[in-house]
């Protein structure tokens, strides 16, 4: 089992397990920037496709600290990383995968791993209590 899915083991919300686990502060931070908190922290079941830090330090700063002071956009933005399902690496098929956000994800299977639109799944499965959490290496880009 990974470092992080065996710190959690399923014990916490979406976004208790997203702050618990040190490699999504960004992401939470997002989320809380975003006031989605009591959404994510909801019933679910939804699978989060979440950048790790790193992800977000791909960014360029001046974009990222812009992004965290737009409301608007950063909803958007944590929306277009969540989908309304429960969905683990093992039943993940290539396909698109409509999000929060109402846009598609470009969900892709491959002998070399999970991909999500430009992304690549660095650790699957983290399971919570109101879903799953899938971290990436790359921010998705908004769609409009």
């Amino acid at each position: 089992m990974n470092t992080i899915a065996s710190l959690i083991l399923a014990k916490h919300d979406i976004v208790e397990t997203a702050l618990a686990a040190g490699h999504f502060s960004t992401f939470a931070n997002a989320i809380k920037l975003a006031d989605l908190t009591g959404a994510l922290k909801g019933r679910g079941p939804f699978t989060v496709f979440a950048p790790t830090d790193d992800a977000f330090k791909k960014m360029p700063q001046a974009e990222l600290e812009a992004l965290m002071k737009d409301k608007p956009r950063l909803v958007s933005l944590v929306k277009s990383h969540v989908l309304p399902s429960k969905l683990l690496s093992k039943d993940i098929t290539t396909r698109q995968s409509k999000t929060l956000e109402g846009n598609s994800l470009n969900v892709v299977n491959a002998s070399t791993g999970v991909s999500i639109d430009e992304g690549k799944v660095t650790t699957a499965d983290i399971e919570t209590t109101n879903g799953v959490i899938h971290a990436i290496d790359t921010v998705v880009a908004q769609k409009h």
